[in-house]
């Protein structure tokens, strides 16, 4: 027997046409078709009913699909018919037909998408302009002793001491406890433990990458300096393959860090139902054609933009000059002032936005400029057009300019295991400490990419011998003014990896290395 709800959208085989044509302009949707015995035979949809017109005698039995979309009564309903429904936008209506052949039931795309929470009392994951914690704060500043919310909230609201968490699935569960018929079982986060436990899980290691081995040392150079950094290689030089392991050596998130970063991501909606706190350091890697609101946050509902998600973490831009040029202007306020202020007719906002910037390009339009094997096709005017997509004051912004060419076959075949990411962190811990000791007297600042000019001429003095390097260097290779500064920044944070008090005349010319793309005739 089939379900009584369905009786609107029943016809059995051996009724009339009119009657089908009827039903379908009632239901708007399609026909079940059932046989003598009330099974299941097929559906009839305007697909089919149109064949009508070619065939005035036809029957029901002639014109319905008998092997159309069904759900064949299974463990979770909403969820196989959520993927049928992704996958063929065109369908509105599936049936659900048991073991026996009974139409039991028809799901629809409206109830599983948008009213499935409603069915079935249960609670969706809230979303708040103020987070989860803050609601927890304030439920335990006004007195409250428990909070009861979502279950998959109450992880994150569990962070919050000295306040009972409870975590629900459905609004019958919360008049049950308060009506004395159930209990409800305590979320207990130990924030330190899990803070602690999670802070060396990575997905990626610089174990994994044959050669490279300059490459991997300008990414150490710039986790230990919080210097932003850009690579150019052509395709498959493995730009993305290192900017992804680039988190794997940044110094570990502290627990006030951890939670502020993990404030933000919950604001914009992005933990998961079993994260407490995010114990690593963001890597966010936008697509080029993401646009300005979604970069910088705001919008009709305002949010953190991906700026503010790689907040004491890493934002990577790859392929940088395919960005749009408004996108890519705006990071430079960000990039100076370390936060966003967003300001529009009815708010103001301000976000923070203290990340490292990294970003990978091509070095011309066909990818193959200075490549040691192939020869590139675009003329000077092409490749100069082309690094010109990137504006003066934001490449100002980069310390490092890394040029990567691909790993010879040589390299990639050696069995030799190399040098694995927990070994280049702990230098650049080391690093990063000798930094904290330095700045600790100058507040907002914590490496050395953030030192202005009167830092520089501080800490940053380089001997005669570097001073006379330094000079000859900007002559010869006719580097641009810009990159002065940039130098002393980086050959600082080099002398700071050997733990050396001065800059050596060496920790000058590798930091000269790193502008490539500041030479005079670089790119025709």
């Amino acid at each position: 027997m089939y379900a009584k709800h369905l009786s609107d959208y029943i016809i059995k085989k051996d009724e009339s046409i009119y009657k089908a044509h009827w039903l379908l302009h009632k239901n708007r949707g399609i026909v079940i078709v059932i046989d003598e015995n009330e099974k299941f035979k097929g559906v009839i949809c305007n697909t089919e009913i149109q064949k009508t017109y070619y065939m005035p005698n036809a029957c029901i039995s002639d014109i319905c699909n008998p092997k159309p979309q069904c759900i064949y009564d299974s463990s979770d309903n909403y969820s196989a018919a959520r993927n049928i429904f992704a996958e063929m936008p065109s369908i509105q209506q599936i049936p659900v037909i048991n073991a026996d052949g009974d139409v039991i039931d028809l799901m629809t795309r409206s109830r599983c998408f948008y009213r499935e929470y409603y069915n079935t009392s249960k609670l969706p994951r809230m979303y708040y302009a103020h987070c989860i914690w803050q609601a927890a704060i304030e439920a335990r500043e006004l007195g409250y002793e428990g909070f009861i919310l979502p279950s998959q909230n109450a992880r994150e609201a569990a962070v919050v001491n000295n306040l009972n968490v409870y975590g629900v699935e459905n609004i019958k569960e919360v008049i049950e406890f308060f009506n004395g018929e159930r209990e409800l079982e305590q979320t207990i986060v130990n924030t330190r433990e899990e803070f602690y436990q999670h802070q060396s899980n990575f997905p990626f290691d610089f174990a994994d990458v044959k050669g490279q081995e300059n490459v991997k040392r300008a990414l150490e150079v710039a986790a230990a300096g919080g210097h932003n950094v850009i690579m150019i290689g052509a395709p498959g030089s493995g730009k993305s393959m290192m900017a992804k392991r680039l988190p794997s050596i940044l110094p570990p998130l502290s627990l006030g860090e951890s939670l502020e970063t993990t404030k933000i991501h919950s604001v914009a909606g992005k933990l998961s139902k079993n994260d407490s706190l995010i114990a690593t350091r963001p890597f966010r890697a936008p697509h080029h054609t993401i646009s300005q609101v979604a970069m910088v946050g705001g919008g009709s509902n305002p949010q953190p933009g991906e700026i503010s998600l790689a907040h004491n973490g890493l934002l990577f831009l790859d392929e940088l000059p395919e960005f749009n040029r408004s996108v890519l202007e705006v990071l430079r306020q960000p990039l100076e002032d370390r936060h966003i202020s967003i300001s529009r007719a009815k708010y103001s906002l301000e976000y923070p936005a203290s990340f490292m910037l990294v970003a990978s390009m091509n070095p011309c339009p066909c990818g193959y400029y200075n490549h040691p094997t192939k020869a590139c096709v675009c003329n000077p005017g092409q490749v100069h057009r082309y690094l010109n997509r990137i504006s003066g004051p934001l490449l100002d912004r980069f310390d490092l300019q890394i040029e990567i060419v691909p790993v010879p076959f040589e390299k990639m075949a050696e069995q030799k295991q190399a040098e694995n990411s927990a070994t280049i962190r702990e230098r650049v811990v080391k690093a990063r400490k000798i930094q904290e000791e330095r700045f600790a007297n100058h507040p907002g600042v914590y490496c050395n990419a953030q030192m202005e000019s009167r830092l520089l001429h501080q800490y940053a003095n380089p001997d005669e011998k570097g001073l006379n390097l330094l000079r000859t260097a900007m002559t010869r290779l006719n580097l641009s003014a810009r990159a002065y500064d940039r130098i002393l920044k980086v050959a600082r944070t080099i002398a700071d990896l050997e733990a050396s008090e001065a800059i050596q005349p060496n920790h000058i010319a590798e930091a000269i290395s790193y502008r490539n793309l500041d030479r005079e005739g670089w790119g025709g």
